[in-house]
């Protein structure tokens, strides 16, 4: 599980967003959560509102009650473009990985 303690101070630490990206990657749900919220913010990170909509929907998809609001607030920040974009690297995420979302395991 991801340890989410220092994650108000990421603005100024893109060591702590990398390392809780690579987490998120390794489908730490927590991490995912903080990837969405990092990238949302651009903490540590430039903002990238289609990799933070990406991370969320990871969340929720594993049950996530908080990413799905985050993604929410996201979602409505975003273009129609950054939304197709978005959509195309969950699904390539899912074609590449069937079950990626959801076979993992709940904090």
């Amino acid at each position: 599980m991801a340890d989410l303690s220092g994650l108000t101070l990421l603005r100024n630490d893109p060591e702590m967003a990398a390392r809780l990206i690579d987490e998120a990657q390794q489908g730490d749900l927590d991490a995912q959560y903080a990837a969405g919220l990092i990238y949302a913010e651009g903490r540590g990170v430039e903002p990238d509102l289609v990799q933070s909509y990406f991370w969320l929907t990871q969340a929720v998809e594993r049950g996530d009650a908080d990413a799905e609001k985050l993604r929410r607030v996201v979602a409505s920040q975003m273009s129609d473009a950054e939304f197709d974009d978005a959509k195309r690297l969950v699904a390539a995420a899912r074609a590449v990985m069937p079950g990626y979302s959801s076979d993992r395991r709940h904090h």
